[in-house]
């Protein structure tokens, strides 16, 4: 069995709630990527988290989970699917950790080049 990673897609939010287009996005984003991980059999998506950012309690994220068995190659599917399905993908941070063990999220993709930082 290969290794594996939890792959986190986040979206800002502006409200803790979200809008009902967030809601739309978190399912369609959820959706497009259950069936794209699967048919590339690079693994799932594990669920979301909407909310304030863990962080700083003034910001809003919407995080959606994958546990990812090629890391790269399932960013680049991400990205890609993301992009084609105009899934908001010029908003999105991705970022993985190692499966299993706890440890920070390292900020793989992020929307605008010079952000370097990444919390849920």
């Amino acid at each position: 069995m290969s290794e594996q990673f939890w792959l986190v897609v986040q979206y800002p939010l502006k409200s803790a709630k979200g809008s009902q287009r967030d809601h739309w996005l978190k399912d369609k984003v959820m959706e497009y990527l259950e069936i794209s991980l699967a048919d590339a059999r690079l693994g799932h998506v594990d669920g979301f988290d909407m909310g304030k950012s863990v962080s700083d309690p003034k910001k809003y994220a919407l995080n959606i989970f994958c546990v990812v068995t090629e890391e790269e190659q399932s960013i680049a599917l991400v990205k890609r699917v993301l992009r084609e399905s105009r899934l908001d993908y010029t908003r999105i941070k991705i970022a993985t950790m190692p499966y299993g063990i706890e440890e920070t999220y390292t900020l793989k993709y992020a929307y605008k080049k010079g952000v370097t930082d990444f919390t849920l």
